[in-house]
């Protein structure tokens, strides 16, 4: 009994539906064809034995020349007004034409050139003969500066502890000279307790007989260098 009414749905629903037949336009024949080949073949026909189309006629007439081109211009000056000011677009500076009233030489709006260069205006306003006379006017104003010899370096006869630094090339501590006597550093930190800085030691060590002698007590280690006086700084800076 189940299978018989299913069996009479199945027929019910078949019969409710619509068939397309093979010849009408949305089937699945094709689009408009019956056969896609066959199209294409009358199409590659058609396409070979058509001819192309002429190519326009040149003419000496500009493009936008004519009527049509008054009659833009008449256009676009009856919507922006007869104003030039209005004519002048973004920069608010009247367009001048040139002409008998306006010659180009006098026309000095263009944007990206001076005045003064433009070759035409300057020399409607002066000669050559002028512009030699202000390059003369000019070089009068030069004024040459006189080379004069430098000055002699006050107290030339202190030694100099800049080129001893680079003359010598041993560390400071490194015994080099002798040294006699007792309880040299306590008479070193003494007598370098004078002096208010150890390059003005150095200075007077070397003019008293330094670094081979020792007359003030100022190098006790024997050295070269007097109150712990340090040449690496002058080293360092000359590239040593």
């Amino acid at each position: 009994m189940r299978l018989l009414t299913t069996s009479v749905a199945l027929l019910a629903l078949a019969a409710c539906g619509t068939s397309i037949p093979d010849s009408a336009p949305d089937s699945g024949a094709g689009v408009g064809f019956g056969n896609y080949a066959e199209y294409q073949t009358k199409r590659d026909a058609q396409l070979a034995g058509r001819a192309l189309p002429a190519p326009d006629a040149v003419t000496s007439t500009p493009i936008g020349g004519g009527s049509d081109s008054d009659d833009l211009v008449a256009q676009t000056r009856a919507a922006l007004g007869t104003n030039p000011q209005s004519l002048a677009g973004n920069s608010g500076k009247p367009i001048v034409q040139a002409g008998a009233a306006n010659p180009a030489s006098q026309i000095t709006n263009s944007p990206g050139i001076s005045v003064e260069n433009n070759f035409d205006a300057v020399s409607g306003t002066r000669s050559i003969e002028d512009d030699a006379a202000r390059v003369a006017a000019a070089r009068q104003q030069y004024e040459v500066a006189s080379v004069e010899a430098l000055p002699s370096r006050s107290g030339g006869e202190a030694p100099n502890i800049v080129a001893y630094a680079l003359s010598s090339k041993h560390a400071p501590g490194t015994q080099i000279y002798r040294r006699v006597g007792l309880n040299k550093q306590v008479k070193s930190e003494r007598n370098c307790a004078a002096y208010s800085g150890p390059d003005l030691a150095q200075i007077e060590f070397l003019s008293k007989g330094g670094p081979e002698r020792d007359r003030l007590g100022l190098d006790p280690d024997g050295d070269g260098f007097a109150c712990s006086w340090d040449p690496r700084p002058f080293r360092k800076a000359a590239g040593g």
